[in-house]
């Protein structure tokens, strides 16, 4: 037992589980071991076949490149729900609409539309790629970004920002499974934690831009600029951003068992893979081709309702609410502080109040790349020095000890600050609290699905991405009613608790997790998803 991990019944080696390596504490057979591939000491998980055209073979260069481009578009195309919320009051006094309108429709039903697609385009990668919906993503996000800088009334920018979460949603779900896709298991967690920072700094530099923007050149000015970048994201992903999705040979089982261990029924010659290292590697020319026709023999539709079932299961259950929550809240200070900091006594500007997010940004770009760090250093170091080299999922919510009594205290005191009208350095310190917190519960609950459910990464993300943009909407559309009836104490206390409340689940799924993983893993339901 790992550390308060209950061990699984009827399953020694649980989808999840596995050993990171060779130690003489663990009855091994090395004959059995000799022959995998290896990363140092470390056994390459999944095993890559000998093709150059697998992705995990692929040059870490090649590699990389991809997912900073993917990384920062999608951090891009985070940004563009919040950016707008410096001007928020300015958009419900020139169209003469009430502020939670403005809300519901400049930052909520882009949130609402994108996890609505979701379902849709995560079907469609697993059977089509995901190439195709990376590129088209990046043409309708430009031309979305061209009718918002001339768009003249309010249903028109309404209808564009539906448009716009429509356009969002592959680079909003895809990236995650595109780790999986390029990198081994144990270097996932830096590569989360750089998709983490990008969608943080879009959540929080889109707002300090934009206010400037909004002040100097107008809401429109938002779109244009935006426009712009988009220009230059649009080439990029065409040239770089190759098809992920490998067809050929790999294991025949699913690569996240481990095949060095005694309860393993893996035969060796599948793990090794059937492809010759002689086949010829594919040409870019034919890398840069937009459709490959199917990739899979699954059925769309039936992809398409795949992430319902989904979760019925713990590990996403519990990683759903843990991101939806955080993230939601992240993305409603923003929106909130709108309403606190532009009233007295702060009474800011459009331009002030995007200045306000650069302590939030400033601690995503520190704690991104240091929860990402720690969430493979983490489970690695518990693994090898108190559970003889077996890894389990369950060490990834070791992350959640940080996050939680961040975001609590971060939301109880902001509230006191507000209420009481203390100086916006206060204000300031308390909301930094909990942007400090998001990228270690992001990273804990998205690595942990990753781990658990990496064939069905896609769907589970579907399913995690659509219930925060449910709670977004939901937050959004009657978060300043709530903010006007309550006063900032009674909604910033209220929301600390609920967060709490889904944050300490991490306890029970930490010392179940296995056993709940070993009892998908056996169900017939289940084998039916």
């Amino acid at each position: 037992m790992g550390i308060g991990v209950l061990e699984s019944r009827g399953m020694d080696m649980p989808p999840g589980t596995s050993k990171l390596g060779e130690k003489q504490e663990v009855s091994l057979d090395t004959e059995s071991t000799k022959d995998l591939k290896k990363d140092g000491n470390i056994i390459l998980v999944p095993q890559p076949s000998d093709s150059p055209n697998d992705p995990l073979n692929w040059s870490m260069i090649q590699k990389n490149s991809i997912m900073i481009i993917l990384a920062f578009s999608s951090g891009v195309t985070t940004s563009l729900g919040p950016m707008i919320s410096p001007g928020l009051m300015v958009i419900s006094k020139e169209f003469n609409v009430d502020p939670d309108t403005v809300s519901t429709f400049m930052v909520g039903s882009i949130l609402l539309f994108t996890g609505a697609i979701t379902f849709f385009t995560a079907s469609g990668a697993n059977v089509w790629g995901k190439r195709p919906f990376f590129v088209i993503s990046a043409v309708l996000l430009l031309i979305s970004n061209v009718w918002g800088t001339f768009a003249d009334s309010f249903p028109s920018l309404a209808a564009m920002r539906i448009f716009q979460g429509i356009a969002s949603a592959p680079l909003e779900t895809l990236v995650t499974s595109t780790v999986s896709d390029l990198f081994f298991v144990h270097q996932r967690g830096l590569r989360l934690s750089l998709w983490g920072v990008m969608l943080g700094s879009g959540v929080l530099f889109g707002q300090i831009i934009s206010g400037f923007i909004i002040e100097a050149m107008g809401i429109s000015g938002t779109f244009a600029i935006s426009a712009l970048v988009f220009c230059l994201i649009l080439p990029l992903m065409y040239f770089v951003v190759v098809e992920t999705t490998y067809t050929g040979r790999r294991d025949a089982a699913d690569a996240e068992k481990r095949p060095d261990t005694p309860d393993s029924s893996l035969d060796l010659k599948t793990l090794k893979g059937d492809d010759p290292a002689s086949m010829p590697k594919e040409s870019y020319k034919s890398q840069l081709r937009l459709f490959r026709g199917r990739l899979s023999d699954e059925s769309f539709w039936k992809g398409v309702v795949k992430p319902f079932p989904l979760i019925c299961f713990p590990a996403v259950i519990f990683s759903t609410l843990v991101y939806a929550s955080f993230f939601c809240w992240l993305l409603m200070i923003g929106v909130l502080s709108v309403n606190v900091f532009s009233a007295p006594p702060y009474s800011l500007n459009p331009s002030q109040i995007g200045l306000t997010n650069i302590p939030l940004a400033i601690a995503a770009l520190i704690f991104s790349p240091i929860s990402g760090w720690m969430a493979d250093a983490i489970p690695v170091w518990i693994a090898r020095r108190f559970n003889n080299g077996i890894f389990e999922p369950e060490f990834r919510l070791i992350l959640m000890v940080i996050a939680i009594p961040l975001s609590t205290a971060g939301f109880i005191g902001f509230g006191i600050a507000a209420s009481e009208g203390l100086s916006l350095t206060w204000c300031l310190v308390w909301i930094t609290m909990h942007s400090i917190a998001v990228p270690f519960a992001s990273q804990a609950s998205i690595s942990y699905v990753i781990d658990c459910h990496t064939k069905d990464a896609n769907q589970a993300f579907v399913t995690i991405n659509f219930v925060k943009a449910l709670l977004s909407f939901v937050a959004s559309t009657v978060g300043n009613g709530l903010l006007v009836k309550f006063g900032p104490r009674t909604l910033f206390t209220g929301i600390a608790i609920l967060n709490l409340c889904i944050g300490l689940l991490t306890i029970p799924s930490y010392i179940y997790g296995k056993r709940l993983r070993s009892w998908v893993a056996q169900s017939e339901w289940a084998k039916r998803v």
